[in-house]
């Protein structure tokens, strides 16, 4: 039997109708904005408590505290420099203090047989724990809150033997190129903050401009996925910590050639201070998102509140940690509201 509807009539030949590819909404003004004050927004921070600071203290906006604030803050920087690329995989590292006490008082001691042993002795001490963290993090699997946290209590025993439980202090020889390295200044600006700004150029090129620092973004955002992308993920992350320790032994070296010996007690929360950084900076601590210019900021505004607080007088340095936790806070808070902005929730 016939049907009594008709079929529809076949299409017109010709050519196939353009594909069209859905294009990615752009970003709305609030989205933008979220994302502008995410990555700048401690650096606004930094600024407006400078020019506050310059009111309201008369010695605030000198050039010798500007050196001295700069000086003290390069020590931190280089050691958080370190962090940073560590935290941008999703890792962490605790052992950076003691690894820092540790390259100093290597260093004092080396700096007896001459410039370069001072320099290269640390690294190669200091950049072995790093690259066994990195080992015991990428080939055993192990969490890095761990074996950093063996690596701290390690490092400040191996400290603490060659100091002879501190007992001895080295002293690096005075007059001798290593103690030139901390001493030195151009323009009144020292030495280490010379090699600090050079340094964290360098580590920008590196994590923006290299297949190297794009392989830590990926590592952070997603481990899984950058194995299915070919990516060496557990060359990766040894690199990344080895490079941490070389950091934190090269700040101590640069520490004690600052202070003409190898000081047991400092580096004592130190990690402390440059996780804090890291993260006032804008990295995010479950990684795949960071820079090391938001870390320098960081860095600055811990070191312009240390020195608000020493111009006060009234209050001591402990309060300088009641302030810096506060400011984590808030910036922890205020990430997890700018990342739900920039993502239109």
């Amino acid at each position: 039997m016939k049907s009594l509807v008709n079929p529809a009539p076949p299409a017109p030949a010709g050519p196939p109708p353009p594909l069209t590819v859905a294009a990615e909404p752009r970003p709305g003004g609030r989205q933008r904005a979220a994302e502008l004050l995410q990555r700048q927004g401690v650096l606004a921070v930094l600024v407006l408590l400078c020019v506050i600071s310059s009111f309201l203290f008369s010695s605030f906006a000198t050039l010798d505290n500007t050196r001295g604030i700069t000086i003290q803050a390069s020590f931190l920087s280089v050691v958080a420099l370190g962090m940073t690329l560590v935290i941008v995989t999703g890792g962490i590292d605790l052992s950076v203090g003691s690894v820092f006490a540790l390259g100093g008082v290597v260093a004092a001691w080396a700096s007896q047989y001459g410039f370069l042993p001072a320099l290269l002795l640390p690294l190669v001490v200091c950049g072995a724990i790093g690259t066994v963290n990195g080992l015991l993090v990428a080939k055993a699997g192990m969490a890095p809150f761990i074996v950093t946290l063996a690596s701290l209590l390690g490092a400040r025993g191996l400290l603490l033997a060659l100091t002879h439980e501190g007992a001895r202090t080295y002293l690096v020889p005075r007059g001798s190129a290593f103690q030139k390295l901390g001493g030195g200044a151009v323009w009144g600006f020292g030495y280490p903050v010379l090699i600090a700004l050079a340094l964290f150029g360098l580590g920008g090129l590196v994590l923006q401009r290299t297949s190297f620092g794009q392989a830590l973004f990926a590592v952070g955002g997603s481990g899984d996925a950058a194995l299915l992308m070919g990516l060496p993920v557990a060359r990766t992350k040894v690199l990344v910590y080895t490079l941490s320790g070389l950091l934190a032994g090269f700040a101590g070296a640069l520490n004690a050639a600052r202070l003409s010996s190898g000081v047991t007690i400092i580096g004592v929360g130190m990690e402390l201070d440059a996780i804090s950084a890291v993260v006032i900076g804008g990295t995010l601590l479950v990684g795949g998102a960071g820079s090391v210019s938001g870390t320098l900021w960081g860095v600055l505004l811990l070191g312009v509140i240390q020195n608000l607080i020493n111009q006060i007088g009234s209050l001591n340095s402990s309060y300088q940690s009641v302030v810096s936790g506060g400011f984590l806070i808030v910036v922890v808070v205020a990430q997890r509201y700018l990342s739900a902005a920039r993502r239109g929730t």
